[in-house]
């Protein structure tokens, strides 16, 4: 299983791991019920490593992942983009079968269900 951090998105991380001041802190990723989708992203700093979560490295950074999570972001990427609209983590996840249109919340391609919201942008 996998999960990898681009270079902008581990970049920001390290920055703000520095305004934090903690050697120990790693980020947590997460995954829970919610959103208008079914599931939404989240993300904490974390000193502590549960005994089940997975730690994965990448660009420098610690990553916590708990076995959950891990199964529906394998094989994902986390990104940090920086527009004219604002600055956000943005995780392509090719286990989604639906996003909905903000990008925090999705369903799991396997469920066929889809997000009740609808898109003018075509």
């Amino acid at each position: 299983m996998s999960l990898t951090l681009t270079e902008s998105a581990a970049n920001r991380i390290q920055n703000l791991l520095e305004q934090e001041q903690n050697s120990k802190l790693g980020l947590r990723i997460f995954v829970n019920g919610g959103g208008c989708s079914g599931f939404q992203y989240g993300f904490s700093f974390d000193e502590e490593k549960n005994n089940e979560d997975i730690k994965i490295d990448s660009h420098g950074v610690h990553l916590l992942v708990d076995p959950m999570s891990l199964k529906l972001l394998d094989g994902s990427e986390v990104d940090y983009k920086e527009t004219t609209q604002g600055a956000s983590f943005v995780i392509k996840n090719p286990n989604a079968g639906s996003t909905c249109g903000c990008g925090k919340s999705f369903t799991p391609a396997e469920s066929g269900a889809g997000c009740g919201h609808t898109s003018n942008y075509q």
